[in-house]
């Protein structure tokens, strides 16, 4: 490996490793804001939104993306784990209720798996 490419590693390491935090954050700051009474909070959502466009803008220049596959359908072969997949039958229909960790990808493909919570699909 190339001095250079293992500078390009490290920074990309340490893009995603801000992305993902940066994410977490987002998050975290929503669920506060949604506490906020409507007159309060608007001001707020509209900060939370440019930051996350900065960052989704920052992440797309360097050629990665966050992927969140909320509400979606959980498939075994999706690029993120599951920690309560134990909690399942394995015949059981099932949906991603949270991302813990989204997943990262880039040109070449995935970068970083997610980490999610499951539940059962309502019938």
């Amino acid at each position: 490996m190339t001095e250079q490419g293992g500078v390009d590693d490290q920074l990309e390491r340490s893009l995603i490793d801000i992305a993902v935090e940066s994410w977490r954050f987002s998050r975290l700051f929503a669920r506060l804001v949604n506490k906020l009474d409507a007159g309060e909070s608007g001001r707020y959502v509209n900060q939370l939104r440019y930051f996350q466009k900065k960052v989704e803008d920052s992440l797309e220049d360097s050629g990665l993306k966050l992927v969140n596959v909320e509400g979606q359908p959980f498939d075994p072969g999706m690029a993120a784990s599951a920690l309560n997949i134990g909690d399942f039958g394995p015949d059981e229909e099932l949906l991603v209720d949270q991302m813990v960790e989204p997943i990262i990808m880039g040109p070449e493909g995935l970068r970083k798996p997610g980490t999610v919570m499951l539940k059962k699909v309502q019938a």
